[in-house]
């Protein structure tokens, strides 16, 4: 049987500050000069809300509003994502864009076909609060892509939860497309969370941050053993990898460098979680803590 090798390229770049059109038109050329220089490149991935222009935590320029590009799914701007992963024969993950739907504004990650379909749809579950003012989803989201295997769709935060990922991986993810848009001092902790979670859950992480005023970058594809195959720094690149998902199986299989077989000990555990019967807000260690908002003061009250 032959591996299932897949050509990946993470887009790490910088948006037109609060200019989406020249943003798009930046995306679509970095699109033809991957697919140019790499034309075995099968999937192509861009950072967190890189179609918006969004460029800071600040109030935004006069005249300019942060949630100016909401718009419906599908709409003008997925119709644009479609016409790119059309002409250049490309599997397309543009980051994430905000959706307008019923009033309400998600985050939201959508995947195109070579052929210009939407295959898959995802708004991110959990936003960072309390900063981050747009509605959380509520539906896990994976694809498959033929002859290759099942992809999951995560955005930025929803890393920091364990139970996401798992909850991916548990649906037969065996690659986790992750954008992200980090310029805080906690990047360091996500370079080590993407490394843990493609431990614990034997699978490649494909990390895509921004660069400039909304990401610090340092992108980054990590396989089932964990290992950082590749790692940008902090100016635009395009990190181009080919992967081969026969690894994940062979890793779930034989463990994890040869060793922790640790989705097959799960899967057999004859014990429970209590967390998940009883709900995290009963656990002696979530009963304690604050309300979720943002604080005035690092003093004890």
């Amino acid at each position: 049987m032959m591996s299932r090798y897949f050509g990946i390229a993470a887009v790490q770049m910088g948006v037109v500050p609060w200019d989406s059109p020249a943003t798009l038109d930046r995306m679509a050329e970095l699109i033809e000069t991957t697919k140019t220089m790499f034309p075995w490149i099968d999937l192509i991935c861009f950072p967190e809300l890189c179609p918006t222009g969004v460029y800071s935590f600040s109030t935004p320029p006069p005249g300019v509003g942060r949630y100016d590009t909401a718009q419906a799914i599908p709409g003008p701007m997925t119709g644009r994502f479609a016409e790119m992963a059309r002409r250049h024969r490309v599997w397309l993950l543009p980051g994430s864009m905000f959706e307008l739907d019923g009033g309400e504004i998600y985050n939201t990650a959508v995947v195109l076909s070579p052929e210009g379909e939407l295959v898959a749809r995802y708004r991110k579950m959990f936003p960072w609060r309390p900063w981050e003012e747009t509605q959380a989803g509520t539906e896990f989201s994976v694809f498959d892509i033929p002859g290759i295997g099942r992809f999951g769709l995560a955005i930025c935060y929803d890393g920091w939860f364990p139970e996401f990922i798992r909850t991916l991986v548990w649906m037969g993810a065996e690659v986790v497309l992750h954008p992200a848009l980090t310029a805080t001092a906690d990047r360091d902790a996500e370079v080590i969370i993407e490394q843990a979670q493609a431990i614990f859950n034997q699978c490649y992480m494909i990390d895509v941050n921004a660069i400039g005023g909304m990401g610090g970058g340092r992108s980054l594809i990590v396989d089932p053993n964990g290992r950082v195959m590749q790692q940008a720094g902090n100016h635009e690149e395009i990190l181009t990898q080919a992967i081969d998902l026969d690894l994940v199986r062979h890793v779930r299989e034989y463990g994890t460098l040869g060793l922790n077989q640790l989705l097959k000990q799960l899967r057999d555990f004859p014990g429970r979680f209590p967390p998940y019967q009883e709900g995290f807000a009963q656990g002696e260690g979530f009963r304690h803590t604050g309300p979720l908002q943002l604080p005035k003061s690092m003093k004890n009250t």
